[in-house]
């Protein structure tokens, strides 16, 4: 069954960057799969944050990180990147990416019932 694994997470101040990497387990490919990026901060619900298509031709932010955060994927090391700019304190919570079984027309979707294959989560806060 597919795997997936969560990295980058840390402690940031306001206004700093991260980098957060999903990566799938050993023996299974990312190449078919639209992948989203979710995070819940204490008290909270999931919410979507970032999603790219197979192919990565297309992709979706939640309008509270537009212009803010930019995801990309790098099917030849099986890998999705969050690249996180301008980090809020608001922007706390734990970081979880998640796999869908799509096509490369499929442009991915920012709801949790989507997604089949979930990553254990990766921690950011932002705190200065």
């Amino acid at each position: 069954q597919l795997q997936l694994v969560e990295s980058g997470g840390g402690l940031v101040q306001p206004g700093g960057s991260l980098r957060l990497s999903c990566a799938a387990s050993s023996g299974f490919t990312l190449d078919y799969y639209a992948i989203g990026w979710f995070r819940q901060a204490p008290g909270k619900e999931r919410e979507g944050v970032s999603c790219i298509s197979s192919s990565g031709g297309s992709t979706k932010y939640a309008d509270s990180v537009k212009g803010r955060f930019t995801i990309s994927r790098d099917n030849a090391k099986n890998t999705v990147y969050l690249q996180m700019n301008s980090l809020k304190p608001e922007d706390t919570g734990v970081y979880y990416c998640a796999a869908e079984a799509a096509g490369p027309d499929y442009s991915g979707s920012l709801g949790a019932m989507d997604y089949d294959y979930w990553g254990q989560g990766t921690q950011v806060t932002v705190s200065s």
